[in-house]
């Protein structure tokens, strides 16, 4: 550190302390004399109860992003009133529906419990047992991150043109979705406390029925949230499955929105699809139930012990060595292949030029998404109460909808109510704002809590106002997290496919666009280098994602 950043950081503990010790120093004179506080405009900000800060205008601008985030619910709510309900029972209860209910409930139904023995198994290894190379390991399993779902699927699909319908879709996207169990699986194994697996132990059970009655049930937070978001990533996923060619929801909206703009029918497969995503929230809520995790005692966890694998190591090694063929081998070497036969021939302007506007996209994308964040992450810190849980809820719920569906919705109301804006970058960052504003929430809330409190109270006793004290005192330490969300939301916008289709202007092409619009074409050498690039753009996501779930381990 700098001398002056020495002196800065003194000067601001000095600050504080005097103020602290000057607002102690007369609470105690006027309680001994029996008098009341004058009331000046700086006393009256200080005075005021701990956690209680005016801030009417963050909860108007946080109101006003939740109005926005239920702008696609709303929407489906009005069709289906607009239609009429003879019509929604045309257009709802009709065999392709039934069709598309069955392969969603079988997908989700076999992925997802399939996904979570995989991650666990893995988690297991690598953090609790001995097994060599346990670091590279664990890098390796969250790496198919950085590889975009539908191009797993035209990794796959480049390599044997056979594949098709649902076991091929369950088999891609527990290789492209499993370790979003993985992490948090992994993350929660490295906090539990080993003292209680040694008192089931003491009790003289042994090492399964240790591991399903102790160990097992401490990680139902970590796999049900981990299982929630490879559910709605299967409901929303477009790419992978029509490669396959296996119809799903998102695929047979999009299908009918390329055929006829606008419809009542894929407005109303938005309908369903929206009832399905608020069917798995609340069966996530019902399944994680209400039971405390947190260890209750003096003193700190100690670290868990490896266990030894034995012969059993052999078997062991092989799992992670064959995963990572399978998830990373066949797509690095299926484009390896595909550049190697186009050559240099296929590294055209185009491919600059999707570059430039994707990352175009994503920073500004990032940006305002990290903007429109920051008064409910402020809020959810600094003021919770009731009003703030409701419009939290407004902001995390946008983020468990399809793209198709926010696309959908955003297309309808530009349609029929500001033409103007239809297909235009502010129609599309939109879609963004609302697609990832989860994802700028969580990096938020984490850095504004790890802001004390106290600083902006001392600020405003030297006469700041709220919004100055928050501006330049909170924001400026929470900088770091507002970068990291930047970060997330951009490259998650790096990847998106449906919603880009369907709201990019006119000569905008992203990685993602241009990509599908090579491979629609079955011109799967001039697709490869666009793919190339989104796995290049996606590798600091996992990067980041695999550093933070260290970081929450405190390693």
């Amino acid at each position: 550190m700098t001398k002056s950043g020495n002196r800065s950081s003194k000067a601001v503990a000095f600050l504080f302390q005097r103020v602290k010790a000057s607002a102690l120093l007369q609470d105690n004179r006027l309680l001994a004399s029996g008098k009341k506080a004058p009331v000046t405009p700086g006393a009256a900000r200080m005075s005021l109860p701990r956690g209680r800060m005016p801030h009417a205008s963050v909860v108007l601008l946080a109101s006003i992003v939740a109005v926005f985030s239920l702008v696609p619910l709303g929407f489906i709510a009005w069709v289906t009133y607009d239609v009429g309900w003879e019509t929604v029972k045309t257009l709802v209860f009709r065999p392709r529906v039934g069709e598309l209910l069955v392969n969603t409930v079988l997908l989700e139904s076999i992925t997802v419990p399939l996904s979570i023995v995989l991650a666990v198994i893995l988690a297991w290894l690598t953090e609790r047992t001995d097994i060599p190379f346990a670091r590279l390991w664990a890098w390796l399993a969250i790496a198919p991150l950085a590889v975009p779902a539908f191009v797993h699927s035209y990794a796959w699909v480049s390599l044997l043109p056979g594949m098709r319908g649902l076991q091929s879709g369950v088999f891609v996207s527990v290789l492209a979705y499993y370790p979003f169990l993985y992490l948090p699986v992994a993350a929660a194994l490295r906090r539990l406390d080993p003292a209680i697996e040694d008192a089931a132990a003491s009790l003289g059970l042994d090492p399964w029925r240790v591991f399903f009655r102790t160990v097992l049930p401490q990680l139902r937070l970590a796999i049900c949230g981990g299982s929630l978001l490879i559910a709605l990533h299967l409901l929303s996923e477009y790419g992978l499955f029509v490669m396959i060619r296996f119809d799903t929801f998102a695929t047979a909206i999009v299908d009918q929105f390329q055929s006829s703009y606008n419809s009542p029918a894929s407005n109303m497969l938005g309908g369903v699809l929206v009832a399905c995503c608020l069917f798995l929230l609340g069966l996530e809520i019902l399944l994680r139930g209400n039971e405390r995790y947190a260890r209750v005692g003096s003193g700190s966890a100690r670290p868990a012990d490896r266990r030894r694998l034995g012969w059993f190591v052999v078997p062991a090694v092989a799992l992670p060595i064959v995963l990572a063929a399978l998830t990373l081998g066949v797509p690095l070497i299926t484009l390896g292949r595909w550049l190697y036969l186009g050559g240099l021939g296929i590294w055209r302007i185009e491919v600059a030029s999707a570059f430039v506007q994707t990352i175009v996209l994503a920073i500004a994308g990032g940006v305002l998404t990290t903007i429109a964040a920051m008064p409910m992450a402020w809020l959810s810190v600094r003021a919770p109460g009731r009003l703030q849980r409701i419009l939290e809820a407004c902001h995390y719920y946008v983020g468990s909808l399809p793209g198709v569906v926010v696309a959908l919705a955003l297309v309808s109301i530009t349609v029929r109510l500001i033409l103007p804006l239809y297909q235009t970058f502010a129609t599309l960052l939109v879609a963004y704002v609302l697609l990832f504003l989860p994802r700028a929430m969580v990096g938020l809330r984490a850095s504004i809590a790890q802001a004390p409190v106290e600083l902006e109270r001392a600020a405003m006793g030297l006469g700041r106002t709220p919004g100055q004290a928050v501006r330049q005192i909170t924001m400026r330490l929470a900088a770091p997290g507002a970068a990291a969300s930047v970060a997330l939301a951009a490259l998650g916008i790096t990847n998106e496919l449906t919603a880009t289709l369907m709201l990019s202007p006119n000569g905008v092409d992203t990685l993602a666009t241009k990509f599908w619009s090579m491979t629609s074409e079955i011109d799967y050498v001039s697709a490869a280098p666009y793919a190339f690039m989104m796995v290049v753009l996606s590798l600091p996501l996992t990067l980041m994602l695999y550093a933070q779930s260290k970081r929450t381990a405190g390693q």
